[in-house]
């Protein structure tokens, strides 16, 4: 069996962890769990870190265990947070709990005849019921204000840095997470908590809490912020968070960001995201650094973490929809490819809407009178004449071609490319 520690520590993905986990791994299956707050209806690539810790433990043997913040949901984790985050009502939250559940069982494996089978639990099934009164009693009275002062997540918001200050709200956040984790010691047996370099003082609170409360040991494993080489965000990109849901971020955008990550970076990534093992992953790294224009890596980094959220049909999808640009085969791909593909492809193309009674129409009626891209037929016939005007991606010869709704992708979309580079869409309503 594989060393849980020793697989996060080639991987990158340990940045600190508590003196005996090592020893405690060593000697018995352990369960350990991470929490996700349900901030939105779907994960995105940030979360994934942490789902590959538990996919990492359970393939070493160890019980993982996903929580789903039902409860802190609702109130908003300040580490590393420079303002108070809004509140979601159990409306919102039970939606995005449904979302984030279908996804998580796609990572882990939940198949009940294992003896380390996963499970996904809520904190709000076992928060929900806790008076106030008994929480300031049970678990306030073991932790001191001045030990909850001492995180730097709590200091950095009181100490003037910040003009907001903190609410007691927040301020509690660490006590409810540390709550959770006793409350999994003392059902599940669960004596591990993991979560980013962030969490370290909230995930310490709560081994601490167990310490004072029932003498038992508890242990904290942290991995690194994963961020991009040159100190940008990672997995930001200028649309936002790109996404787990295909229909938040598409499969051929979700493969489009891999593919262009930075060497420094694919090098990092695909020990982190991919279940790929060490001496595979070292000859995809040496023989990139020998060819890197072919970009190896980063087309084997995007495949593996493409198939792993979404499937192998959808990678195939985003390869064969990324070769519409270039390739040969490309009218036969654009007849092919769903809606969300094509959009994703030619993000960013300017959109002309014409109503469904404008065609059957000749060419350069459809675009001169209808559409305005070109400004006048002559110019449209000169470009076709020129051999520099395509529709679907199929070169246009004749300057009387009707265009009908045959010709339709999707049966939505034109496409018009004007030289090699100019491309517009032309979307029937």
């Amino acid at each position: 069996m594989k060393n849980f520690v020793e697989e996060l520590r080639w991987r990158g993905m340990l940045h600190d962890m508590m003196p005996g986990l090592e020893e405690l791994l060593s000697r018995e299956q352990v369960t350990a769990y991470v929490g996700i707050d349900p901030t939105a209806d779907s994960l995105h690539i940030g979360h994934m870190v942490s789902i590959m810790m538990l996919r990492h433990l359970q393939a070493c043997g160890h019980k993982p265990l996903a929580v789903l913040g039902g409860a802190t949901g609702m109130i908003g984790d300040p580490s590393m947070k420079s303002s108070e985050r809004n509140l979601l009502d159990e409306q919102t939250l039970r939606k995005n709990q449904e979302c984030i559940k279908k996804q998580l069982y796609k990572f882990l494996d939940f198949d009940p005849a294992l003896p380390n089978r996963a499970e996904l639990l809520n904190n709000y099934d076992w928060t929900k019921d806790y008076t106030f009164l008994d929480f300031v009693r049970d678990i306030g009275k073991h932790i001191t204000v001045n030990y909850m002062m001492s995180k730097d997540s709590v200091k950095k918001r009181i100490s003037g840095e910040e003009r907001e200050g903190m609410s007691f709200t927040e301020f509690t956040y660490q006590l409810l997470q540390g709550y959770d984790f006793l409350h999994l010691y003392n059902t599940k047996n669960c004596k591990l908590q993991m979560g980013g370099s962030d969490q370290w003082g909230n995930i310490t609170t709560g081994a601490e809490l167990i310490r004072r409360k029932c003498g038992g040991d508890a242990y904290a494993l942290t991995c690194p912020l994963i961020t991009k080489a040159d100190g940008g965000k990672f997995g930001k990109t200028e649309t936002g968070n790109v996404w787990l849901d295909p229909a938040r971020t598409s499969p051929y955008a979700f493969y489009q960001f891999w593919l262009n990550v930075s060497d420094d970076d694919a090098a990092r990534y695909i020990k982190i995201f991919t279940m790929l093992q060490r001496d595979e992953i070292d000859a995809l790294i040496t023989a990139h650094a020998e060819a890197p224009h072919r970009r190896e890596l980063q087309k084997k980094l995007a495949q593996e973490i493409t198939s792993f959220v979404h499937s192998e049909t959808d990678y195939r999808t985003a390869v064969e929809a990324s070769q519409i640009l270039f390739g040969n085969t490309a009218k036969d791909t654009l007849q092919r490819i769903d809606e969300p593909t094509f959009l994703a492809v030619f993000d960013g193309v300017p959109i002309f809407d014409i109503t469904a009674d404008k065609l059957p129409a000749g060419i350069t009626d459809l675009l001169v009178l209808h559409t305005p891209i070109f400004p006048s037929k002559g110019e449209c016939r000169k470009m076709i004449q020129g051999g520099g005007l395509s529709l679907n991606k199929e070169k246009i010869t004749d300057t009387d071609l009707d265009v009908d709704p045959r010709r339709l992708i999707n049966n939505r979309y034109l496409l018009i490319q004007k030289g090699r580079k100019q491309y517009f869409i032309i979307r029937v309503k």
